[in-house]
């Protein structure tokens, strides 16, 4: 008599079976994601006692960093909705720069909230623009992303004229606006500091370094935080997720399964624009940072996208990337060019880590590139006490820079990703 386990489990060994091959178990994103920043902290830890920086795991630099990242994390959100429905949004720094004027204007008349859904506001017309221009007219998308960060220019430019100057005498700034009230944990936020100040190795650092996370958090920092998981579910876990993604994959497979594509890239630039917004906002309206200025993003929209590529358009990966890029930017305002100058100390203890590794793996050449690049950063420190004033503030863009040369050997990007679509057409 055959029973239903011989049926399901057949003999491996009997004639007419096939032997059954098990997958290779994968280690989970998100455990990648812990054991990254466990190695980074180890990294940073190491490079802050051997430096004799205490700045690199303070947590001043923690917090700063985090309210540094806000805005990168925001674009990279904003850059992943479009990009997975297959619109290339380079528009992402004009729209982040109509959020920041969206920001001042409601938070001056309304206070911090009406600010944010103003910037939300601000932001998305400029994704429905976009929108408009590549998804309706077919336009070339790189031509409209770089239209569309010309006009965040000009129109907050013309309305700061027009609404702030009468305000604040200045044509370029806004008059002081309310910003958003911070939380802090209170006990757990004392707890971390009486370690942090007994400098134990690696304790210190680590309680540091979650001090800083935990001190004077404003509402949009957990809202920003809570995106990224939440951006992974509906586009990952959700049917509505799964549609937009096909757009992104393959539009006209998508649409003979009845999936209306134009609705759905509006809906995603709707989304990514109103997020790029809200990362203006956050420049904005909390605590630490300016009013409305002109040319206050500094390039952060481009960042954001980079950060977007070199997480692999993927939720988790480019809040590392933001994170890495906050981090670079926050350094060099609360430690300067010492601080950053021990931060290549680091980059070389994470290039023989990477070394050992690819030799283990007898990969000859990338462990030798790893060597020369060590020599040379190693170099840089050696020979210098502190980087020149000039060069500081571009820490975050030399990072951006670096990382994308050495992630780009393994992107992925959606398959239609800025390829032009009219419906009908095989």
């Amino acid at each position: 008599m055959t029973t239903l386990t011989d049926i399901s489990r057949p003999d491996p060994g009997s004639p007419g079976t096939m032997p059954v091959h098990r997958k290779r178990s994968r280690i989970p994103g998100w455990l990648r994601g812990v054991i990254w920043a466990v190695i980074a902290i180890a990294v940073v830890s190491t490079a802050s006692y051997s430096t004799g920086v205490a700045a690199l795991t303070s947590s001043n630099t923690s917090s700063t960093a985090l309210r540094l990242a806000l805005p990168i994390l925001l674009c990279a959100l904003g850059g992943l909705w479009a990009e997975r429905a297959g619109v290339v949004n380079i528009g992402l720094e004009g729209m982040m720069i109509l959020g920041t004027w969206g920001a001042a204007w409601g938070s001056y008349y309304g206070g911090a909230w009406v600010g944010l859904v103003a910037a939300l506001v601000f932001g998305a017309l400029g994704g429905l623009l976009h929108a408009v221009a590549t998804v309706t007219f077919n336009v070339n998308h790189i031509v409209s992303g770089v239209a569309i960060n010309l006009l965040g220019l000009g129109v907050t430019k013309y309305l700061a004229n027009l609404i702030f100057e009468p305000l604040s005498g200045n044509p370029r700034q806004s008059p002081v606006v309310p910003k958003f009230d911070t939380y802090s944990a209170s006990g757990l936020s004392d707890w971390l500091g009486d370690l942090e100040k007994e400098q134990r190795v690696g304790i210190s650092d680590v309680a540091g370094i979650l001090r800083g996370l935990v001190t004077e958090v404003a509402p949009l920092t957990m809202i920003a935080i809570i995106l990224v998981p939440v951006s992974f579910w509906v586009l990952w876990k959700t049917r509505f997720g799964l549609r937009l993604r096909s757009c992104g994959e393959n539009p006209v497979a998508a649409e003979s399964l009845g999936v209306n594509v134009y609705r759905h890239k509006y809906i995603a630039m709707l989304i990514s624009g109103a997020l790029a917004g809200m990362g203006g906002a956050s420049l904005v309206l909390l605590r630490g940072g300016a009013d409305y200025l002109e040319n206050q993003t500094n390039g952060r929209g481009y960042i954001g996208l980079a950060a977007m590529i070199f997480g692999n358009w993927r939720p988790g990966g480019l809040l590392g990337g933001a994170a890495l890029f906050g981090y670079a930017d926050g350094l060099q305002l609360a430690g300067g060019g010492e601080a950053v100058l021990a931060l290549l100390y680091g980059a070389v203890i994470l290039l023989g880590v990477i070394v050992v590794v690819q030799l283990f793996r007898r990969q000859w050449i990338a462990a030798g590139l790893g060597v020369v690049g060590a020599g040379v950063l190693y170099a840089i420190y050696w020979s210098n006490d502190t980087l020149p004033s000039d060069l500081i503030p571009y820490t975050a863009h030399f990072v951006t820079l670096i990382v994308l040369a050495v992630a780009s050997q393994r992107l992925r990007p959606p398959k239609a990703d800025g390829q032009p679509y009219r419906r009908g057409e095989d």
